[in-house]
């Protein structure tokens, strides 16, 4: 038996659906294959929530996007994407990035002061009054169970 169209060249056969350029896709599948989310259900539940905004509307995951739209989405900190490709499957990272121009405000840069509860190397365990005074700087009564 012959396979179909093994005679015919590839400009004769037709196309078919996986073939040509994709145009549109929805937000949610977007979101998913440029990484901003590990699985497409957080990125649908994300929209469901309504952390995610498609040219400043509110946008449900079936919103079709288009190269050129704004995506404002809460992912851990404020996110403004403008769509540069427009993909429908997950690619590798280095790839996401071209799909994508990150507009976003700057990460807000959190600084610690881990010093404040450290004791000195070597001091051995903490008395039963230095132990009371690391709990009052927590924020733990004395009276909660460990």
């Amino acid at each position: 038996m012959r396979p179909p169209h093994s005679g015919q060249d590839k400009s004769t056969r037709g196309t078919f659906w996986h073939d040509g350029h994709v145009d549109t896709t929805r937000v949610d599948v977007w979101l998913w294959a440029v990484r901003m989310y590990k699985t497409r259900s957080s990125a649908t539940a994300a929209c469901r929530g309504g952390h995610v905004l498609v040219n400043r509307l509110p946008a449900k995951a079936a919103t079709q996007v288009k190269v050129g739209d704004r995506i404002d989405a809460f992912i851990e900190r404020k996110r403004v994407l403008q769509v540069a490709a427009v993909i429908d499957k997950r690619v590798g990272a280095a790839i996401a990035t071209k799909c994508f121009i990150d507009q976003s405000p700057p990460a807000p840069v959190v600084k610690r002061d881990a010093s404040v509860l450290r004791r000195e190397r070597g001091t051995g365990r903490p008395t039963k009054r230095e132990r009371r005074d690391i709990d009052r700087l927590r924020g733990r009564s004395t009276t909660e169970s460990r």
